[in-house]
């Protein structure tokens, strides 16, 4: 038999069926005696401590090794008995010893029967751990949606949906860097949320709003929990409702829930959560959640964003220029702020005019994050400070591409 033929053969017995053919191994620390309630500074293709130690013993058996695999398997259980992918595998490793398995959760019918799904999420859950630690993003990439992240803003947030994983940057004086990934649940029916109690994660730009007190939170939600502004500006131009969309931990019976298994929210493991929650800032932290993210190169999107920021810059000149009439012209006819439409929010840019004196306008603090579906939208978020001023407006708008290039239709103080 060939080496390869070995490998598969191997794996089989194992029960890790779900990773041959998929997996190019890559060299994953095992962190056997570390808590994951203090996470390894480790690269960010690591993810979780304790997921890295069940990839390290999925890359073990793929290397015919299950002897140290049982034994790292043995330790990650009891470490993390609650961790059911980590039992499963392990329990596999146990059944190898004596017979051959012929897939992974080889057990009886009636045992799998009794198990309804759970078996199959299990087997779902770690195809999405492995895939998307084998499908890393490129040195130097960041997701197409971040064109522009203010410093302060210290993390940002990418969810791919696809994958089930969760991306996390930290921003510093060379823009922003991937410093860690974990694995993720969302919607039981999907994504793209469109009304309330259709179990679907909403896709698009959103803030984290809050972070709620532990204290006041049923076990359900594990570790805390912070809120999304769902439904976001754009959202409700749609007309899409609902509400109640968190980053939020597991109870304490689950160290991890299937990949589709939420009512809408996005679900993490309580260690992972606390390391968010470490990092995160309320109101500041954007997080991106798309149903697969495309990363380009920090160059590329510098060239993306110039027809954009050409408006904005323009926009900003012709209030600079106090034209009431030519500021207008940067609105969308179905512009709304807060229940106000364009002729009723125009006495408010008619003050602002007013009290710049025509003097020059710095958007300080400026971040914006390109959201592109049936149409291409800007969310962006600065301080206007007219010069001479220590302090100014904190705004946030939603431009929409149009046939007149870009225009605002949405602008509101935060």
């Amino acid at each position: 038999m060939s080496a390869r033929g070995k490998t598969v053969a191997l794996a089989a017995r194992a029960g890790i069926w779900v990773l041959t053919s998929l997996v190019t191994w890559q060299t994953v620390p095992v962190a056997a005696r570390e808590s994951e309630s203090t996470p390894a500074k480790a690269a960010p293709s690591q993810g979780s401590a304790a997921e890295a130690r069940l990839l390290e013993i999925y890359k073990l058996m793929a290397q015919e090794d299950p002897r140290k695999a049982l034994d790292l398997a043995e330790k990650l259980v009891r470490d993390f008995p609650n961790f059911q992918l980590a039992q499963l595998v392990y329990g596999d490793l146990l059944a190898a010893r004596s017979h051959t398995l012929k897939s992974m959760g080889d057990v009886p019918a009636s045992t799998a029967n009794a198990a309804g799904n759970a078996l199959a999420e299990l087997k779902e859950e770690s195809l999405r751990r492995v895939t998307a630690l084998r499908e890393r993003p490129a040195e130097g990439t960041l997701p197409s949606q971040f064109l522009k992240i203010s410093p302060q803003s210290r993390t940002a947030i990418a969810v791919d949906a696809a994958k089930s994983r969760l991306y996390l940057f930290t921003n510093g004086p060379a823009g922003l860097k991937l410093t860690g990934d974990y694995y993720v649940s969302v919607g039981k029916a999907g994504t793209i949320k469109s009304q309330e109690g259709d179990q679907r994660t909403p896709l698009g730009v959103y803030y984290i709003t809050s972070n709620l007190d532990t204290k006041t939170l049923n076990e359900f939600y594990g570790a805390g929990a912070m809120p999304l502004n769902y439904p976001n500006i754009l959202d409700i131009k749609r007309g899409k409702s609902g509400g109640g969309i968190w980053l939020h931990g597991t109870p304490p019976q689950n160290y991890a829930r299937p990949p589709r298994s939420t009512d809408g929210c996005l679900v993490l493991s309580n260690p992972d959560l606390l390391t968010l929650i470490r990092q995160v800032s309320v109101g500041a932290t954007p997080v991106v959640v798309s149903s697969q993210l495309v990363w380009k190169p920090a160059a590329q999107l510098q060239t993306q964003a110039q027809s954009f920021e050409s408006a904005l810059k323009a926009w900003r000149e012709a209030k600079q220029a106090g034209d009431v009439n030519k500021v207008l012209g940067f609105y969308t006819p179905d512009f709304a702020s807060y229940g106000k439409n364009l002729e009723q929010y125009t006495p408010q840019i008619r003050s602002e005019l007013k009290a710049s004196k025509g003097r020059t306008i710095e958007l300080k603090d400026l971040s914006y994050l390109h959201w592109s579906d049936s149409a291409e939208t800007m969310v962006t978020t600065f301080g206007e400070v007219v010069a001479g001023r220590k302090t100014g407006i904190h705004k946030r708008q939603y431009w929409v591409r149009t046939a007149k290039d870009w225009q605002i239709f949405f602008e509101g103080v935060i």
